[in-house]
């Protein structure tokens, strides 16, 4: 799957589970959905050690055909 396939969507870290693992509810989307993600931290996140911690605001990239699972590849400020 190319990278331009992947959805990339906002949301707040609610849990942080041991081995690099997060849980992040998603903003709520324009029918005011929410969705949780299970998510891990992108290589290039571990390569520079950024630290996530409950709380922050970061971008999950999901794949289309499994919604419930993605990869964070930013944390913002």
């Amino acid at each position: 799957m190319a990278s331009d396939d992947l959805i990339p969507l906002e949301g707040k870290v609610v849990e942080v589970y041991p081995g690099g693992k997060f849980l992040v509810e998603t903003a709520p989307d324009a029918n005011g959905n929410q969705m949780t993600v299970q998510a891990h931290l992108s290589g290039k996140l571990r390569r520079f050690r950024i630290k996530v911690v409950l709380g922050d605001r970061v971008t999950v990239e999901v794949s289309p055909y499994d919604l419930t699972k993605g990869r964070i590849t930013y944390r913002h400020k």
